[in-house]
């Protein structure tokens, strides 16, 4: 029997037809659906008179265009953008697709909601109109992001028209130290590999420190292998995996349950199995990380210095370095920390869910926001929201100087009322720090929740390995 990747055991499975050597029909056992990449596709749909056969299998998420004001009944004051959000209900509604719509308690960011409710499972192939559908790897789960053209095809046929990836596994063993995160070992990873170092790979992630991390800790880890260009991201589903999705999914009970089990022990790379690429990384180096540019590879430890083009190779690398200093305003060889900022996002699909928030709160206890900083909380769900609630989380970030935020995408891509100003520079848990992400003209710090906390009460750019903890 020929030796198989994880990844390759996922394709294999859902594989309706074999098109040629590169190009599979693939079976999606999952559809995600938001307002701003469905609108096109449900016209096409539409056009060519085709329904959706399996609507239970595609859900919509209204998150990317919401306002996030902390009112009882939120209102889309857009004109565009409330459009978006009525003709993703009336598709919802013509075609029987459940939608979490802008007032249901339980809205949220899709790629938060969608497994906090049991949706996503072990071995299944998810698929969205969003790049970061990578995230869905944390569980086992082939995630991954499709346009417009594939929505349309998805939605007429639950099935996708599929360019088969090349394989790279990345282990990372050892103990991440203390003050470091997953968030800071992504960023790690995508410094050192680059932003297209996994361009055209699925890579599964694997070693004693993935086995360490929670299940919200691999979310962050998958979510963002696409910022290197990777087009998945793996982890082969442990106890710690199978566990977080029965607490959510009801419907596995019995026998059934007992079939998810036995399913779940074989969805893993076999020991011979052979990838097209590896990288090997040791969580002890893991500090706390920040990025100093316009990429997310643009990165290093809080306690570097920015680099200096000069001594970089010539050609497109040096110019990068050399654009991103001019837009961020940083000088050559500046230390990062103490970088003054005025603005702080905690939010998004990479570090919006329960366990990010309790870390921020580890930080600010004790603590007030600083002068002259607006700090934002965006939790990632309504049901992250219900829970911090319930913790006092909410009640001690607002205490502190917080604004405590509805759900929502928010200010992680300024596709809302969220929106920075020109030259504000913000410390922010989200994925991507482009020219303009977060606003035309503002600059975006990556970095952990904590470090983001610590940012917040500080004023600028800080180690949060640094603050004295004030509690136990």
């Amino acid at each position: 029997m020929t030796s198989k990747t994880l990844y390759a055991k996922l394709v294999e499975s859902h594989t309706v037809a074999v098109l040629d050597e590169q190009n599979v029909l693939l079976f999606c056992d999952l559809h995600l659906m938001n307002e701003y990449t469905s609108p096109q596709a449900f016209a096409g749909l539409h056009a060519a008179g085709h329904d959706v056969p399996v609507p239970g299998q595609n859900v919509a998420v209204v998150s990317h265009i919401i306002p996030t004001h902390p009112v009882a009944e939120r209102v889309i004051a857009d004109p565009a953008s409330a459009l978006q959000a009525s003709n993703l209900k009336r598709n919802c509604e013509r075609h029987g697709i459940p939608l979490f719509d802008t007032n249901d308690r339980l809205q949220g960011i899709e790629h938060v909601v969608s497994p906090e409710h049991g949706m996503i499972r072990p071995g299944m192939v998810v698929i969205c109109g969003d790049s970061h559908t990578t995230t869905y790897g944390a569980l086992g789960a082939l995630g991954f992001g499709i346009g417009t053209s594939e929505v349309e095809h998805v939605l007429a046929t639950q099935t996708l028209v599929y360019r088969l990836a090349l394989s790279m596994r990345i282990r990372v063993d050892g103990e991440l130290p203390a003050g470091a995160t997953a968030k800071d070992l992504i960023l790690m990873i995508i410094g050192r590999i680059g932003a297209q170092g996994a361009r055209g790979y699925v890579v599964e992630f694997c070693g004693s420190a993935i086995d360490a991390l929670s299940v919200e800790a691999r979310f962050t880890l998958c979510n963002m292998a696409v910022e290197a260009g990777a087009r998945g991201a793996l982890i082969a589903p442990d106890d710690k995996a199978m566990d977080y999705v029965l607490q959510r999914a009801a419907d596995i009970t019995g026998a059934v349950r007992e079939a998810a089990l036995a399913h779940c022990r074989t969805l893993h790379s076999d020991a011979d199995a052979r990838f097209d690429a590896e990288h090997r990384f040791h969580a002890g180096e893991v500090a706390p990380h920040v990025t100093w540019g316009t990429s997310p590879d643009q990165v290093i430890p809080v306690d570097g210095r920015v680099p200096n083009p000069e001594r970089l190779p010539a050609g497109a690398e040096r110019g990068s370095a050399e654009q991103a200093l001019r837009y961020v305003a940083l000088s050559p060889d500046a230390p990062l920390e103490g970088t003054p900022v005025q603005h702080v996002f905690i939010g998004s699909c990479t570090n919006g869910r329960i366990e990010d928030l309790r870390a921020v709160a580890d930080v600010v206890r004790g603590r007030r926001v600083a002068p002259g900083v607006r700090a934002m909380v965006v939790p990632g769900s309504g049901a992250v929201m219900a829970q911090a609630e319930g913790e006092g989380i909410a009640a001690l970030l607002t205490a502190a100087g917080f604004e405590w935020r509805k759900p929502g995408c928010s200010m992680c891509l300024a596709m809302n009322d969220d929106v920075l100003a020109p030259g504000v520079r913000c410390a922010s848990t989200t994925n991507r720090n482009f020219e303009g992400r977060q606003g035309r003209g503002a600059i975006t710090h990556l970095m952990s929740p904590a470090m983001a906390a610590a940012a917040a009460v500080t004023g600028a750019i800080t180690d949060v390995r640094k603050l004295e903890r004030l509690h136990g």
